[in-house]
């Protein structure tokens, strides 16, 4: 049946199916649904720059618009992986420079991206319209200049979270008066004072801008100006929100955000000066995102804001919130889906909120559609979890970070398997999970034994044996990512489920059990596989073979060991022989 199809109507059919997973489903019947499946593929998801060559890219799919990447380990995000390991776009910047003229889209996450590479991107690609860089460093502000005057159709600049060196905050100047095309702006992590006279000229000319979210200079005083340009905003992140109370400064707030009818998401909220937080009191029935992971707001006042927004269903928050603001937001918020709760003094030797366990079983217990959650908290205990696990069998992501390593259920002093091993047993659509207190191997026997859908496992400071770890590799058969750290697992179960890891996207391991020469074997055993020891004590052939290795990345890689590894990273081949950069 698939060869009495024209190819133009095989490729009018796959213009309908747009996930990788079922673009490469379509691309495995056959011959001729391989070819006209690249062929008509725009865009492209490569999970680990390393995984894969830009070459191979290039000659697999002659025809994208859009590539999104990933560079380093997400453990990155917590410090692990040392400055200089890798990541570097511009090999493939220069490869696409080459093959795809007329690329349009490109979002890079954990990646180095130097000016050179920035002003590659803005000379080369004529209608170029989308760059997100998410985590990503190694920039300045002369490169967001060449993107802001090359690049005449540009819809979507995102910087969120990246670390930029803020040469000039003149760059905004750069973009020319034709340019009227911005449908998204956020450069929010840049830290000086930007061009207020360029950014209120940008705003004011792009009627079809919807996403701004400004950095923490933009004073409060300057915000209405920039609302009553663009009254279409969808999402904003305001800069700074504090300066001394003025009635007419408040007026003009709340007149401007009034204008803006069709707002959904707010962010932002530096310095908050809790009196002008009743400025946005008119458009929060409306608010279904809100991001308040920088602003130092009180408990009362958190309550104030929450329980004007019925529509909400996600919230970004700091542990000043408390038990009592979580009650309020399980009271008044049905509708929401997702909660990230941070600490504000995670450092602290003692509680500086009145946060528990009980504000998490709040919202599970009041908001029937919550499936995902980032808590960060000092005590748990396993009828908390049990409760939560009954009350939200829909949950899919379910991340608990106790700020003290290993510690048990505060008021049994047990190991809080029975309590995780609730949300794995209840929880059948669970895709990501984090584990933090006291664990043991019976913890890790519930997720290799129920979380058949598990897709990324972060594991701290928990196991006794080898054992931990085989029940999770030998039994989670969606399992895609998996990172622990501080842990004591090794060879043993590593060597014994190596299989498993071709199946993988990658494993990280830190501070574990795993010695050099297992990761030796494994290279010998698993040629698919790029095993590379991060070691900065030296070369790790230097110690005996059973010494434990101080990191280890392993990931499947149809490309072979890369060839720009810093002298602190070591990969092994198929040999077992070593070999360096």
């Amino acid at each position: 049946m698939a060869y009495s199809f024209p190819e133009e109507v095989l490729e009018h059919v796959f213009s309908f199916i747009h996930t990788d997973k079922d673009r490469n489903a379509i691309s495995v019947v056959c011959k001729s649904w391989y070819e006209v499946e690249r062929w008509s593929r725009r865009r492209i998801f490569v999970g680990n720059c390393y995984a894969v060559s830009p070459g191979i890219v290039t000659r697999r799919f002659p025809e994208l618009r859009s590539v999104a990447l990933k560079g380093k380990p997400h453990f990155a995000d917590f410090n692990l992986v040392p400055e200089g390991w890798g990541g570097d776009v511009f090999p493939w910047i220069a490869t696409m420079t080459r093959a795809y003229p007329m690329l349009e889209e490109l979002r890079l996450k954990r990646m180095v991206v130097t000016d050179e590479s920035l002003e590659l991107i803005s000379r080369s690609f004529k209608n170029f319209k989308v760059l997100v860089l998410l985590s990503c460093e190694g920039f300045s502000t002369d490169g967001l200049a060449a993107i802001a005057a090359n690049c005449r159709n540009l819809r979507e600049l995102d910087l969120r979270e990246s670390e930029v060196d803020d040469l000039s905050g003149h760059w905004l100047t750069y973009f020319p008066d034709s340019c009227t095309s911005l449908e998204s702006l956020n450069i929010s992590c840049l830290g000086s004072e930007v061009s207020f006279s360029a950014l209120e000229r940008l705003v004011g000319r792009c009627p079809n801008l919807r996403t701004l979210r400004l950095n923490r200079a933009v004073p409060l005083e300057r915000l209405p100006n920039l609302l009553l340009r663009a009254p279409q905003l969808v999402e904003l992140g305001t800069g700074a929100y504090s300066a001394e109370p003025r009635p007419e400064v408040f007026s003009s707030l709340e007149g401007a955000f009034a204008s803006c009818k069709e707002l959904k998401s707010l962010s932002g909220f530096w310095d908050v000066v809790p009196d002008y937080l009743p400025s946005i009191y008119s458009i929060c029935s409306g608010i279904t995102s809100l991001n308040l992971s920088y602003a130092t707001i009180q408990s009362p006042d958190l309550v104030k804001l929450v329980t004007q927004c019925p529509n909400l269903q996600r919230l970004w928050v700091l542990d000043y919130i408390e038990d009592s603001g979580l009650e309020a937001l399980a009271a008044h918020c049905k509708d929401l889906q997702e909660l990230r709760v941070f600490p504000s003094e995670p450092y602290g030797v003692e509680p500086n909120v009145a946060l528990t366990e009980q504000g998490l079983v709040s919202v599970s217990e009041g908001c029937p559609k919550f499936h995902s959650v980032l808590y960060f908290c000092r005590q748990m205990t396993n009828a908390a979890l049990v409760s939560i696990a009954k009350n939200r069998p829909n949950m899919t992501r379910f991340r608990l970070c106790i700020i003290e390593p290993q510690a048990p259920d505060y008021q049994t002093m047990e190991p809080l398997d029975v309590g995780f091993g609730a949300i794995v047993e209840h929880c059948k659509e669970l895709r990501r999970l984090s584990l933090s207190g006291l664990l043991t191997d019976r913890m890790f026997d519930y997720i290799g034994t129920h979380a058949k859908k598990l897709e990324m496992l972060s594991v701290a400071f928990a196991g006794d044996s080898d054992l931990g770890l085989h029940h999770v590799l030998s039994g989670c058969e969606s399992l895609r990512k998996l990172e622990i750290r501080d842990s004591p697992f090794g060879d043993k179960a590593l060597l014994a489920n190596a299989a498993k890891l071709e199946t993988m996207r990658s494993l990280w391991m830190s501070s574990c059990s795993v010695s050099y020469g297992a990761c030796k074997l494994l290279g010998q055993k698993m040629p698919r596989l790029n095993v590379e020891v991060i070691d900065e004590r030296g070369p790790p052939d230097s110690r005996p073979e059973s010494c434990s290795v101080e990191k280890l990345y392993i990931y499947r890689s149809v490309a072979g060991p890369r060839h720009d590894m810093p002298k602190f990273v070591s990969t092994m081949d198929e040999d077992s022989e070593l070999r360096l950069s």
